[in-house]
């Protein structure tokens, strides 16, 4: 993991770099990684602040998804999941996702960590400005806090680099990123990659896991991100992507009075690589069209308010890209018949 980060870059690391010490912390799931990563933002901000140590608050983005045990459930900013089980982790605030507006003041000198998904999955499909990761990059510098890219479903060629933020210049990585869904296909794990100054300020004890890092699973995840990392997989799902989307495009414009076409953020299709979001003009339309394409075949999920989520495998060939789209045509048109708006 180590060395496929300093040849694709990320974490501070230009890619092709020898360079650049990175620590793995092994877990078992994604919000276990989230629990991870934000305990050690906390032991870093407090092992770096004064006497008394007051450097403990952490900040995530509405429509953010981190998990559901305590403290990644209190990263999520979600009514339906957070109220059953309040009060949850203190000393947490909540910005606006993609907005400089008072950036300043939602980041200062108590804060121990930021944690932002790179590409929202969950909250609806919404890629994050790069400018606006730099300024989040910028002002967690100025106030040394951490900063941790959630890449649990947009990492591992999921956007179409190893990492989703391996394109972006340096002042756009993160301090940490935490990982798990494809990392062992399917078998157990989570971990997060981090820098190794923020890896000097664990101790022996702070934290730990009976099974994380067990040799049968490291040993297939060493194996899947060896297979992931294939130049020819990579290719192939890159053509994938195209095609999805301009398939994607060619399905918005065939029904414009059922699915969005605003430029920015609401655009139709969004995403990165092979995670694809559609928004519809009425948000009871998305859950419409989840269950007409599992009755015709075909998976799909809904994200956000009102997004249709295409995630295909990795391996997806073009035939079964234009056989979904083809799925996808069919159950717009349904919706079509239904809802009045037939050609």
């Amino acid at each position: 993991m180590v060395k496929l980060t300093r040849e694709h870059g990320g974490l501070g690391i230009e890619r092709g770099s020898s360079e650049g010490d990175l620590k793995v912390f092994l877990a078992n799931s994604g919000t276990e990684a989230n629990e991870a990563a934000l305990k050690f933002a906390r032991k870093h901000g407090m092992s770096h602040s004064g006497k008394p140590a007051t450097k403990s608050g952490l900040v995530s983005f509405n429509n953010a998804f981190h998990g559901r045990t305590m403290g990644a459930l209190a990263m999520t900013p979600n009514p339906k999941y957070q109220a059953p089980f309040a009060p949850l982790l203190g000393d947490v605030k909540t910005g606006h996702y993609n907005s400089f507006e008072g950036l300043h003041e939602l980041i200062d000198d108590k804060t121990a960590g930021v944690i932002v998904e790179p590409v929202q999955g969950e909250g609806g499909i919404f890629p994050a400005k790069l400018e606006w990761l730099q300024a989040l990059r910028k002002r967690c510098d100025e106030v040394k806090a951490l900063l941790i890219f959630d890449e649990i479903q947009c990492g591992l060629w999921r956007s179409g680099s190893l990492w989703c933020h391996s394109n972006f210049p340096t002042n756009a990585h993160p301090d940490l990123i935490t990982m798990a869904k494809p990392l062992a296909n399917g078998f157990p794990i989570g971990a997060v990659l981090m820098r190794k100054s923020v890896a000097d300020s664990i101790t022996v004890g702070d934290h730990g896991t009976t099974f994380g890092g067990g040799p049968l699973t490291s040993r297939i995840a060493h194996h899947v991100l060896g297979r992931l990392s294939d130049p020819a997989l990579v290719k192939s799902a890159k053509a994938a992507s195209d095609k999805l989307k301009a398939r994607l495009t060619e399905l918005r414009d065939l029904f414009p009075e059922l699915i969005r076409h605003e430029e920015g953020a609401y655009e139709s299709p969004r995403g990165k690589g092979l995670l694809i979001g559609l928004s519809t003009k009425d948000p009871s339309h998305a859950g419409r069209i989840v269950k007409l394409a599992r009755e015709r075949g075909l998976i799909v999920l809904s994200a956000g308010s009102d997004a249709v989520r295409i995630v295909p495998s990795l391996t997806v060939s073009l035939a079964q890209v234009d056989t979904a789209a083809d799925i996808l045509e069919s159950c717009f048109a349904v919706l079509a018949q239904e809802t009045g708006h037939a050609a």
